[in-house]
C-alpha cells in the first residue's frame, strides 16, 4: 500500500459551523478526546491500513496545525512516509485560495506529480471513524473501479442530511441525489440484512473517495468545477465506472458543536461506538507528562488525560483534557474539559490569589454541566454553568451557546460568581 497510494486529507474551510472552536484553529486542530486532534483520525486510519505518504490541505488559521504535523508525525530517514502540510498558496497559475474540495486537490496537483502512485485517497479531516483503508482499495481494484465512494446505510430520517447514492447489484454506483427533502423511496439500494433489519437501506457518500490517478488528472484538469460532492462525483458516475465501498461500522460528521459535543461525550460509554482502547489505537503528539493527580473525586464515566491535578467533588460523563486543574468542591457533568497549553508557575498561582484573580483551570466550588471548555481558560471560583436549553443560541462575549451546549472561550477569564444559565 505504501507504494501504491496517496492519501489527501481535505481540511475544509473556515468552520463557522464549529465556532468558535475555529477562531483561532483550523478544523482538523481541534483537540478531541482529551489529547487528540482531529486531524489525528484520518491519519492513523491511513498508518494502519499501511498508507503511509499523506498531504493535510488547509488554508485557514493554519499554524497549530503546523505546529501538530511536525511534532508528530517523524518517519524514519530511510522511508518514503510522510504528513505534510500544503496550505493555500498563490502560484502564476493560480492567484486564488481553494474554492471547494476539488479545487484543493486540483491546485495541489502539481504536488503529487513529483512521486509515483497508483491511486489518491481523499479524505475529510472532520470525521470521527475507524476504517480498513487496504480493504477499501482491494475491492476497488477487484470492481475495475476507476473511481470509489465510501458509503454508509442511513436511515429515512437521514437522507435530508447528506448525499444519497443508487447502486447496482454489483454495488456500481446508478445514480446521485444532493440531499434529498422528498419522495426519496425510490432511492433505497441494496444492503447487507443487517442494516436492512435496522432501516438503513440508504447509501449516503461518506465524502471518502478513491481514484485512479490517471482518471483524477484527467477529470480535474478538464473542468473547473470546485466541488467533488456536489459538481465532480454526479457528473463522474455518468461517465466513469465508479463503484460503492459500503462501511457498516461507526461513523459521524463532526462539523458543528451539537456533533461535536455529542461524540465527545460518547466515548465515556462503558463500551463506546468509536473505541478508543482498539488495536487501531490512534496516533497523536507523544508529551513528557507527569501522570494526572486525583484526590477526593467521585468519577462515573469520566476520560482523565496526563498532567491533570483534580480536586473535584464529582466528575460525570466528562472528558478532562491535558493539564486541567479543577478546584475543591467542584462538580463537572457532561462536559468536556479540553485542559492547558502550560502549566502555571507557583509564583503566578499566588499572585492570583492575592489579587483575587482566576487561576488557569476551574476554581473551587464550581458547578459546569453541558459545557465545552476550550483550551487556557481561567474559570474562578463559585462559577455555575447550566444553560440546557434555557438560553437563546447566540455569542456572548467569553463564551457562546448552541441547543444547550455552553463554549467557554479559548484564553476566556469567567470571574468568580458568575453564573451562566
Amino acid at each position: 500500500m505504501s507504494s501504491n497510494v496517496i492519501a489527501i486529507v481535505l481540511g475544509g474551510g473556515q468552520g463557522s459551523r464549529l465556532s468558535p472552536l475555529t477562531a483561532t484553529r483550523s478544523k482538523p486542530a481541534v483537540p478531541i478526546a482529551g489529547k487528540y486532534r482531529l486531524v489525528d483520525i484520518p491519519i492513523s486510519n491511513c498508518l494502519h491500513s499501511g498508507i503511509e505518504r499523506m498531504y493535510v490541505l488547509t488554508q485557514f488559521n493554519s499554524a497549530s496545525l503546523n505546529k501538530h504535523i511536525k511534532n508528530t508525525y517523524h518517519f524514519s530517514s530511510f522511508s518514503e512516509a510522510f504528513v505534510d502540510i500544503l496550505a493555500a498558496e498563490q502560484t502564476p497559475s493560480s492567484v486564488s485560495w481553494f474554492q471547494g474540495t476539488a479545487d484543493a486537490v486540483r491546485q495541489s496537483l502539481h504536488h503529487l506529480m513529483v512521486h509515483e502512485f497508483e491511486y489518491v485517497l481523499i479524505l475529510s479531516g472532520d470525521q470521527l471513524y475507524q476504517m480498513d483503508f487496504e480493504d477499501m482499495i482491494n475491492k476497488h481494484i477487484e470492481q475495475n473501479a476507476e473511481i470509489s465512494i465510501a458509503t454508509i446505510p442511513v436511515h429515512a430520517n437521514d437522507v435530508p442530511g447528506f448525499g444519497i447514492l443508487k447502486t447496482d447489484e454489483n454495488s456500481l454506483i446508478t445514480s446521485f441525489i444532493e440531499k434529498p427533502k422528498k419522495d426519496f423511496e425510490s432511492w433505497a439500494s441494496e444492503v447487507s440484512e443487517e442494516m436492512a433489519a435496522q432501516g438503513r437501506v440508504y447509501l449516503a457518500s461518506m465524502g471518502i473517495y478513491l481514484f485512479n490517478r490517471k482518471r483524477l488528472f484527467e477529470i480535474l484538469q478538464s473542468n473547473d468545477h470546485p466541488d467533488f460532492g456536489k459538481e465532480i462525483i454526479p457528473q463522474a458516475i455518468t461517465e466513469h465506472r465508479v463503484a460503492s465501498y459500503q462501511y457498516e461500522g461507526y461513523w459521524t460528521d463532526i462539523g458543528t458543536i451539537p456533533s461535536f459535543f455529542d461524540a465527545n461525550l460518547g466515548l465515556t460509554d462503558d463500551i463506546p461506538q468509536f473505541n478508543l482502547f482498539d488495536k487501531n489505537h490512534i496516533f497523536t503528539r507523544a508529551r513528557m507528562l507527569p501522570p494526572s493527580k486525583i484526590s477526593g473525586t467521585l468519577m462515573e464515566k469520566a476520560i482523565v488525560a496526563d498532567g491533570c491535578i483534580i480536586n473535584a467533588k464529582h466528575i460525570k460523563r466528562s472528558i478532562i483534557g491535558i493539564r486541567t486543574r479543577i478546584g475543591f468542591d467542584t462538580t463537572i457533568e457532561n462536559c468536556y474539559v479540553m485542559g492547558s497549553d502550560m502549566y502555571q508557575t507557583l509564583e503566578q498561582i499566588e499572585d492570583s490569589r492575592v489579587h483575587d484573580r482566576p487561576i488557569m483551570g476551574i476554581g473551587d466550588r464550581c458547578c459546569i454541566k453541558n459545557a465545552i471548555i476550550d483550551k487556557n481558560c481561567y474559570i474562578g471560583n463559585d462559577v455555575t454553568i447550566n444553560c440546557e436549553a434555557s438560553k437563546p443560541d447566540g455569542d456572548y462575549g467569553t463564551y457562546t451557546v448552541q441547543d444547550g451546549i455552553v463554549v467557554v472561550k479559548k484564553l476566556s477569564v469567567i470571574p468568580n460568581g458568575t453564573v451562566i444559565q
